[in-house]
């Protein structure tokens, strides 16, 4: 069994004043590069989202890169190639999906190429829409 993780899962393991925090990071502690992945476009987004958080829950940029260091050390990193990408955002469009949901596709791509068994994520509802082959693998932590 391949456990993957969205960014979600990722920002709330990292912030402990998140609501979702406690269950993120018992999955995350628990997690290896053996058994879990997550996608390369989550490590930008991590680092957005961390550094642009509101109050006392957002980091610096050097506390943002401490955490991409422990997320590299415990999941492996999965990216796609030119042509995965091209096949991820015509399979998207093909599919009506438009805007920055185009993002999670690629995500769930990532997931796919790994050979995920289970994708956890707090967005449950965008991953749904992106076919059944992404929709049966998601789950919350």
């Amino acid at each position: 069994m391949k456990s993957f993780f969205d960014t979600s899962v990722l920002v709330a393991t990292s912030v402990e004043v998140h609501e979702h925090h406690e269950r993120s990071f018992a999955l995350f502690t628990g997690a290896d590069r053996k058994t879990a992945c997550c996608a390369a476009h989550s490590l930008a987004e991590l680092y957005a989202t961390l550094t642009r958080l509101p109050g006392k829950a957002r980091v610096s940029a050097d506390q943002a890169l401490l955490i991409l260091d422990s997320v590299e050390e415990k999941l492996e990193i999965v990216s796609l190639d030119v042509r995965e990408y091209r096949l991820a955002i015509q399979d998207a469009a093909t599919a009506g999906i438009v805007g920055g949901t185009i993002y999670d596709a690629l995500i769930g791509w990532c997931a796919l190429k790994a050979r995920a068994t289970r994708i956890y994520t707090w967005d449950v509802a965008d991953f749904q829409r992106l076919g059944a082959e992404i929709a049966e693998k998601v789950r919350t932590p």
